[in-house]
């Protein structure tokens, strides 16, 4: 099963509930070589789900000394594609690897 990490809207549960039907459990891990800047957020579902106008997104540094903290969930191959609908297309789904050794999937600025 797919693994995703997150740090910012997918870790809140009624996002969860709106995009999974169903609240997830995850494992904290922390991202190096990211910072995480914000933007606007103008699509209204996600407006709508996630209550921010706001968001969290990351910006690859390559710096190890900088550090992103956030969840690991497990996800279906099916609720990996919600994610990556709920997502606008500022973010890029890309793999990474984390600081315990984890690959998965990320969410980071397309440009």
């Amino acid at each position: 099963m797919p693994l995703l990490f997150s740090y910012g809207t997918l870790q809140q549960k009624e996002v969860q509930l709106a995009n999974f039907g169903r609240e997830l459990s995850g494992v904290k891990d922390t991202l190096q070589g990211y910072t995480v800047g914000e933007m606007v957020i103008t699509d209204e579902r996600v407006l709508r789900e996630s209550g921010k106008a706001i968001h969290p997104i990351l910006r690859f540094t390559g710096d190890l000394a900088e550090e992103v903290r956030g969840t690991v969930f497990e996800l279906t191959e099916a609720e990996l594609a919600q994610a990556d609908d709920y997502e606008v297309d500022d973010y890029v789904r890309t793999l990474a690897r984390l600081k315990s050794g984890t690959e998965c999937w990320i969410y980071a600025a397309a440009r």
